[in-house]
């Protein structure tokens, strides 16, 4: 158990007027929880203050050679008035497995979810009350040695801010178009695919303004050995409906273990789908559509819930999916998985957990 240090703020931010303009990661809560950890100490001063600056020298490791790692969830406010999280344990654990590839010390799961839930306990006047907003939460931890050469950081800060949000994406759950790219790669096996890692969305912002030019909302990466086999979205894991079963991408180290990407399988499987995750190639996708048989395709994860896409490109051909709608399946996902985190619905899966 942490015993962690409150120090509240003397000049409160003004909170947003209007909640239909929150926008994403653009306003941040009062305060931000801080732990630092150095070699033969272990993690130590836990604490809770003002949103601030950190101080750091120019030859931090951390700008140089990318020793980090971060975590997003949300906390959303019910319509009476209370403050939940949804699965924390699982975004905890996974930040723990993110940690020992990075060559971090590890947070105990425990200590993560009770820092969580303490910044925003102090910060719930931050959680939005309009529909379908939340409070986003972004747990991140990095290297703090100074000096350079490549080995791993003997002193490191772990850090959680809280920004009120509305949708991820501007066109909001409106189906959107999806480029498949085959140039670039975002992991291969042996790196850093499985986890989440500054440097996996460095290496995919190319790809990605290079699809935006395009008119498309993001990019579908292929396996980085073959080029050939669908992995991930850009910020989302991705499913396939395909003659009335779900196929995704399995969790095998160049996937990340996506926290909705986890729930939404549970839910197919309670709804009598069956749900195969493994290798599923690009051109049967492709050839799917052309047969009718691409029923809906979406994708899923903490901001975007779940997105569903309207068509997907490769190699200069396009095929629309679910008329260019929102298929059935992906709605009633979306309806579910809401209303549970929002307290709409009952949670029979013991997902939410309460912030005292």
């Amino acid at each position: 158990m942490l015993d962690i240090k409150i120090t509240k703020t003397t000049h409160p931010k003004q909170k947003p007027a209007d909640e239909t303009k929150l926008g994403f990661g653009k306003k941040f809560s009062d305060h931000m929880f801080v732990m630092n950890y150095t070699e033969g100490k272990g993690w130590f001063d836990p604490r809770i203050v003002p949103y601030g600056s950190f101080e750091m020298d120019p030859a931090t490791v951390v700008f140089h050679y990318a020793q980090e790692l971060f975590e997003g969830m949300k906390a959303y406010r019910t319509a009476d008035g209370h403050v939940q999280l949804f699965r924390p344990d699982c975004n905890a654990h996974r930040f723990m497995d993110g940690c020992d590839r990075m060559g971090i010390p590890p947070i105990p799961a425990e200590d993560f979810e009770q820092a969580v839930k303490a910044l925003v306990k102090v910060d719930e006047d931050w959680v939005p009350h309009s529909d379908g907003a939340s409070l986003y939460i972004r747990p991140f931890v990095f290297a703090t040695d100074v000096g350079l050469g490549v080995h791993s950081s003997k002193n490191y800060t772990f850090c959680i801010i809280a920004a009120p949000s509305g949708a991820y994406y501007a066109e909001g759950l409106n189906p959107v178009k999806i480029y498949v790219e085959d140039d670039y790669i975002r992991a291969a096996p042996g790196l850093t695919g499985a986890v989440k890692c500054g440097g996996n969305y460095a290496a995919s912002i190319k790809a990605g303004e290079l699809a935006a030019k395009k008119g498309y909302a993001q990019v579908l990466w292929l396996d980085g050995v073959e080029k050939k086999y669908v992995e991930e979205v850009g910020s989302m894991n991705i499913m396939f409906k395909i003659d009335g079963k779900i196929y995704t991408a399995a969790c095998v180290g160049t996937v990340l273990p996506g926290v909705t990407r986890r729930s939404i399988i549970e839910l197919c499987k309670d709804w009598g789908y069956e749900v195969i995750e493994g290798k599923l190639a690009i051109a049967d996708i492709m050839q799917a559509g052309r047969d009718g048989k691409l029923e809906e395709v979406f994708g899923t994860g903490t901001a975007a819930v779940v997105s569903p896409v309207k068509e997907l490109t490769w190699k200069g051909e396009s095929v629309e999916i679910s008329g260019g709608k929102i298929g059935p399946l992906t709605q009633k996902l979306y309806d579910t998985l809401t209303g549970i985190q929002w307290g709409k619905l009952p949670d029979t899966k013991n997902w939410i957990v309460k912030v005292d």
